[in-house]
């Protein structure tokens, strides 16, 4: 893929994520949010970082939101912020953009108005949990909020006769094992010498997306 030029708008959990898995695959990317401390977190990651307010017309003309080969509108809770933007950017003439919505109607508004892509991540992330639940990977979870869960899975094969502390499921997906589930006792809390072994059944809890990948759903 060629190296690409992207601007994400609004820089939460699902943009932030968009950001750096773009910033890691080589492309220049600008992160654009209203709340300094977000854009302060993603100074040192990112191309270029600005604090601004996107509804405003020239506020995006004065950042050169056209000279962006793609826009992607990640702004999540501010329905208003959101739909506004993505007019904007439809406006400035954008060639592809990329926004995300909380629903269906939601959805039909955005490409209306000029989105050329919509994404549904809280929903999607959804499936994909359920689709590992029916699938056997995942036994159990509980949703405690739209970004994290606690699941109990079935050890993988590729987990079995190591250390938890070997596995390194913290630094590479920063998610907590809660506790081992084994044929004969319960480990909670355990520690990182502590062996996964065949049968094991592990309590975990980490972001959604993260407990996708590192146990491949």
């Amino acid at each position: 893929m060629s190296k690409g030029n992207f601007a994400v708008i609004g820089l939460g959990r699902f943009g932030s994520s968009v950001a750096r898995t773009l910033i890691n695959l080589g492309h220049d990317v600008l992160g654009i949010d209203k709340d300094e401390k977000k854009v302060e977190e993603l100074s040192n990651i990112l191309t270029h970082v600005i604090v601004a307010d996107s509804k405003k017309e020239e506020v995006l003309q004065k950042i050169g939101i056209r000279n962006f080969d793609t826009v992607i509108v990640a702004i999540g809770h501010d329905l208003e912020a959101n739909i506004l933007t993505t007019v904007l950017l439809s406006q400035f003439g954008i060639k592809n953009i990329i926004a995300k919505a909380s629903s269906d109607i939601h959805g039909d508004v955005l490409l209306r108005v000029g989105a050329t892509k919509v994404v549904f991540p809280e929903r999607d992330m959804g499936e994909k949990i359920g689709k590992g639940i029916c699938s056997g990977n995942f036994l159990d979870f509980i949703d405690i909020s739209p970004e994290y869960s606690v699941v109990e899975v079935i050890a993988p094969k590729r987990f079995l006769n190591k250390s938890l502390g070997s596995l390194n499921l913290r630094p590479k997906y920063e998610i907590s094992v809660l506790a081992i589930k084994k044929r004969d006792r319960i480990l909670v809390a355990p520690g990182a010498n502590d062996i996964v072994e065949d049968g094991d059944l592990l309590v975990v809890i980490g972001e959604n997306n993260k407990l996708s990948t590192c146990f491949e759903i």
